[in-house]
């Protein structure tokens, strides 16, 4: 299993980010997607959930009304589209499937 992803950066206050996760080695539409986030000293938490069975999605209520969780099953990626970012949403962002992480995309929001 590997998952890969890509996309983070250094974004304004307002900014909008949208992170790919590529993944391989197992089949992608069998399994939910989650992206998860840590902060620099906190633990990991979850962010955002898209299930495989009817790709209903569900999020924390941290990012909800801001983020967007989407899968492309032909292309086996999962997205986080991160718009109105806040100063808060500065993490290192990972993708998790098959109980499996990938290295992780660092997001940092600052003027």
């Amino acid at each position: 299993v590997q998952l890969v992803e890509s996309g983070g950066g250094l974004v304004q206050p307002g900014g909008s980010l949208r992170l790919s996760c590529v993944a391989s080695g197992f089949t992608f539409r069998d399994y939910s997607m989650r992206w998860y986030r840590q902060a620099s000293g906190k633990e990991r938490e979850w962010v955002a959930v898209v299930h495989n069975t009817d790709m209903s999605t569900n999020y924390a209520d941290s990012v909800k009304g801001r983020f967007t969780i989407s899968r492309d099953n032909a292309k086996n990626t999962v997205y986080l589209q991160m718009n109105s970012l806040r100063a808060e949403d500065t993490a290192v962002y990972y993708c998790n499937g098959k109980n499996s992480w990938g290295q992780g995309t660092q997001v940092t929001v600052s003027s």
